[in-house]
């Protein structure tokens, strides 16, 4: 069995990866803004709580990329017979990069509002014990130095219910 803090990630990067994810949201947003906003290839959809900076330094992950990992989990023992029964915090950390920063915190914006959209989307019963109940937050933060230019991250962090013996 999976250990919990790696299914978590696995089932968010399913959901955004799937065919009305992240793909479809960025197309969408080429669309309707007409912005050449860069897809996020499924090979930049990660497991993974490394830093942007440490992630710079392994060839093979580029930007965007989206990271996804388990930031958090208690066991609230909320339910009398269940071994595990509390919450999770999935922790999506979008990061972009550019030439310019004015093109890097646009880009920004555009992915967290794609990222918490295929949230909400997917709110309700995941299976095997998990429960998104829909609840988000966003930090943005400043854009640095690195990548191609200039790098700015946005990490949104999900509460996950669970409730598993």
């Amino acid at each position: 069995m999976t250990p919990l803090t790696l299914e978590i990630p696995q089932q968010i990067i399913q959901v955004l990866a799937a065919s009305t994810g992240l793909a479809a949201w960025v197309e969408n947003v080429q669309i309707e803004a007409g912005l050449p906003l860069p897809m996020v290839p499924v090979s930049q959809i990660i497991v993974s709580a490394a830093s942007a900076e440490l992630l710079d330094k392994v060839e093979q992950v580029g930007y965007p990329r989206v990271a996804v990992y388990t930031a958090k989990v208690e066991n609230a023992l909320l339910e009398k017979f269940r071994s595990l029964s509390g919450s999770a915090t999935a922790a999506i950390a979008i990061s972009v990069s550019s030439d310019l920063i004015e093109q890097a915190e646009q880009n920004m914006h555009f992915y967290i509002d794609a990222v918490t959209g295929i949230l909400r989307q997917n709110t309700g019963d995941w299976g095997n014990g998990l429960f998104f109940s829909g609840k988000y937050d966003v930090q943005v933060q400043p854009p640095k130095a690195g990548g191609i230019g200039f790098v700015q991250t946005a990490i949104v962090s999900c509460t996950i219910n669970v409730s598993r013996n």
